[in-house]
């Protein structure tokens, strides 16, 4: 099977989902059902079939996240000493048409969150950035529109 890579806080995040959804969400839905099924007749109860539901995608969450941490290659950013961007990388760009400046982390597919400066590895300004160093331009072919950004700063934390 396929490693996905992930980074150490990436792992971490997941490893505290899991444990939520296992000592604190599952108990919870089973208590529910529980005392859904008090109430008498099943067939008509909103609340069983609205605690089941929730049981079927707590369960299913927890095999998910459980199959992505098997299947995890994590990677240390902090550990990585290289010149060029990879995954994990922490890179500081430059827009070549308006100036503007944006900092990103190359993430795993789940860690993405572009809010707080993180890009998935797959994306098409991670893919354009792969391979290169500071001061190179890299060309993004993005679904809003083609960019160039220099890149300024490649930092690993």
């Amino acid at each position: 099977m396929n490693k996905f890579p992930m980074t150490v806080a990436g792992e971490k995040k997941l490893k505290a989902e899991l444990a939520r959804l296992k000592s604190i969400e599952r108990p919870a839905v089973i208590q529910a059902i529980a005392d859904a099924r008090s109430h008498g007749d099943l067939s008509e109860n909103a609340d069983y079939d609205a605690a089941k539901e929730r049981q079927g995608f707590i369960e299913g969450r927890i095999q998910e996240i459980e199959g992505k941490l098997a299947n995890a290659q994590v990677i240390d950013p902090a550990t990585l000493d290289v010149e060029h961007v990879v995954f994990g990388a922490i890179v500081v760009l430059e827009c070549g048409v308006s100036g503007e400046r944006v900092t990103y982390q190359i993430v795993g597919d789940d860690e993405a969150d572009i809010k707080h400066g993180k890009i998935s590895v797959s994306s098409p300004t991670a893919r354009a950035l792969i391979g290169r160093a500071e001061g190179d331009i890299a060309d993004v072919a993005a679904p809003g529109g083609a960019r160039s950004y220099e890149i300024l700063v490649i930092r690993y934390e």
